[in-house]
């Protein structure tokens, strides 16, 4: 059962029960409660509530305490959908054109209202400031509807429907997990965090903007160096400036393209290694030192935002706070409640096996059963490890320069049909078509420039751009990987929604199926005894669990890992093992 939801005036809100095709079944309702409506109905066998986004009005929902089950990202889906369509070169339709701006309207003031009261607890209050800018509820309802069947309708018409399908269906359930992960929040120790900071920078500034005790110390060394190495001719130089240092190492004869850390450290001069300390003492200051700190955790937990879907592979992205990016030195700041622990799993070598799952490479399965897929690939590079990932690198990535390409040779002779299907994938690139996921998901077609680039000159006797050559051959390069690792982003994302399912059973063992594993209204919701998802990057899953919960929720995960393999790539020899620990923090998890 699919329902349409619009928040309304105050805590009000609109419900229309919508048929399989999408169309109205029955009249509006207008509810005085919206949280409460859709509580009622979730205790009551739940529905797949159709709205503009999950970004707003399900982080109000929970709240107010009430997890959904299922969802329809209309904002998520249609990212999908008019992006494929666009890639492929379908026209797109005008007639729908307004009722998306207005969708797009309502978002931008769910975004506004979320921004405005987010210290606050009412539900679908309204907010003076841009009250005025949200859309009427009932044209807003109208629209959501008939997008949402503009979406059914171009999602049965793709060449594998039911896998495009699953990938909306997942696309959604990861925004419902996005929302709870935030709610939830990561544990985070601020006196472990500010202890780690003390360590290597010295006690905090009590100057805002002040360098700590450390980075001044190094500041000055590096001052020094160039001082002593030109008896005193240089300007005093600061080391937050790529000009300055620049200026200075041609001064001392030394001309660089830039102050990259890469580029440095060939580099001979006294100056060097007092600056690339200060380097990485700095990164580590301004992006998770004492300001990280004060803004981004609260009452023990970091809840950064994360974005769905938010890079072009499928992958996630965040908005603030780096919480894909923490250093491996902060993870000693992850720390479990007590009487908890973390689950932490991550799966093993994903994008080869990936890879071999894609070709179908019976040969490659059978290496991938290995626990450790390099290691039962060295038999063919002399017993060498290194050389077998290289190799397998160099084939999802295009690298074929040097050594890479002589192993890569060993690799295709071996495994061909894998080889074949990123060559396949390469080609289509260089030649301006686009590539899909295994689910479905597009990727980006070719810029108006590369294509102006590319194309053959109408004169035969006309040169072709030079530069021609080499943007195909990066194009190529891009949708070689493109199909692995948006695939295996594909599968990451089963894998979480279907481990969001298998942490509700643990609460609520008697619940029905779906086409996709979902989650029951008891699978969510702070300080309740029960396993919570708070951290999700890439291939990665950890779980917040009850110490006496953690084997169950440790299995729960690896059923998850079997049903996304299932799910996404239906009978397969290849095997999608994870790696899961079980442990108090999160660096001792590797």
């Amino acid at each position: 059962m699919r329902v349409a939801v619009v928040p309304g005036p105050r805590q009000s809100g609109l419900l229309c029960w919508l048929r399989e095709d999408g169309s109205p079944d029955g009249d509006v309702v207008k509810v005085p409660d919206l949280v409460a409506a859709i509580r009622d109905h979730e205790q009551n066998g739940g529905a797949r509530w159709v709205w503009p986004s999950s970004a707003g009005p399900y982080q109000r929902l929970l709240r107010g305490g009430v997890c959904v089950a299922r969802c329809h990202d209309v904002a998520l889906a249609d990212a999908l959908i008019l992006g494929r369509d666009a890639a492929l070169g379908a026209a797109p339709d005008e007639q729908d054109d307004a009722a998306r701006a207005l969708l797009r309207a309502c978002r931008a003031a769910d975004a506004a209202e979320a921004a405005s009261r987010a210290d606050q607890q009412a539900l679908f209050d309204p907010v003076e400031a841009g009250a005025a800018d949200r859309p009427d509820p009932r044209r807003t309802l109208d629209a959501l509807i008939e997008v949402h069947a503009d979406q059914l309708r171009r999602i049965a018409a793709d060449e594998h429907p039911d896998r495009f399908g699953l990938l909306v269906t997942a696309e959604s359930a990861g925004a419902l997990v996005a929302a709870e992960m935030n709610l939830a929040g990561l544990p985070w120790r601020p006196d472990v965090h500010d202890g780690l900071l003390t360590d290597m920078l010295g006690p905090r500034p009590a100057v805002p903007g002040q360098r700590p005790a450390r980075l001044a110390d190094l500041a000055a060394q590096v001052a020094a160096a160039f001082r002593s190495h030109t008896r005193g001719r240089h300007e005093p130089v600061n080391p937050d400036s790529p000009a300055q240092l620049l200026h200075a190492l041609a001064a001392d004869g030394i001309r660089l393209p830039s102050t990259r850390l890469a580029v440095l450290r060939d580099v001979d001069h006294p100056a060097i290694p007092p600056l690339l300390e200060y380097k990485e003492l700095a990164r580590l200051h301004s992006a998770f030192g004492w300001s990280w700190l004060d803004m981004w955790v609260r009452n023990g937990r970091f809840s950064p935002e994360y974005v769905v879907g938010g890079v072009v592979s499928g992958r996630w992205a965040s908005r603030g706070g780096g919480a894909l990016q923490i250093p491996r030195l902060l993870r000693q700041a992850v720390v479990a409640d007590p009487g908890w622990a973390l689950v932490v799993a991550d799966a093993a070598q994903l994008e080869p096996r990936v890879l071999a799952a894609l070709a179908g490479d019976r040969a490659f399965a059978a290496a991938a059963a290995a626990g450790d897929l390099y290691a039962e690939l060295a038999a063919a590079f002399g017993g060498d490890r290194a050389k077998a990932k290289v190799a397998m690198l160099s084939a999802m990535y295009g690298g074929a320069g040097g050594e890479a390409g002589q192993l890569l040779a060993v690799l295709r002779q071996r495994f061909p049909a894998a080889d074949g299907y990123v060559e396949a994938a390469a080609r289509a690139g260089q030649e301006g078509r686009v590539v899909r996921s295994v689910l479905g998901r597009t990727c980006p077609p070719p810029s108006a420039n590369w294509r102006a680039l590319t194309e053959e000159a109408a004169d035969p006797d006309a040169e072709r751009d030079p530069r021609a050559g080499q943007a195909a051959r990066a194009r190529g390069r891009f949708t070689r990987n493109f199909v692995v690792q948006a695939s295996a982003a594909d599968w990451a994302l089963v894998m979480l929604v279907s481990l969001r399912a298998e942490l509700a059973k643990i609460t609520r063992p008697n619940r029905t199926q779906d086409e996709l594993p979902s989650a029951g209204p008891d699978s969510c919701g702070a300080g309740r005894d029960q396993p919570e998802l708070v951290f999700f990057q890439h291939d990665e899953v950890i779980v917040h669990s009850p110490r006496h919960k953690a084997d169950v929720v440790a299995a729960a995960a690896a059923r998850a890992a079997s049903a996304a393999s299932r799910l996404v790539f239906g009978p397969t020899g290849v095997a999608f093992p994870l790696n899961t620990a079980v442990v108090d923090c999160y660096a001792d998890a590797k």
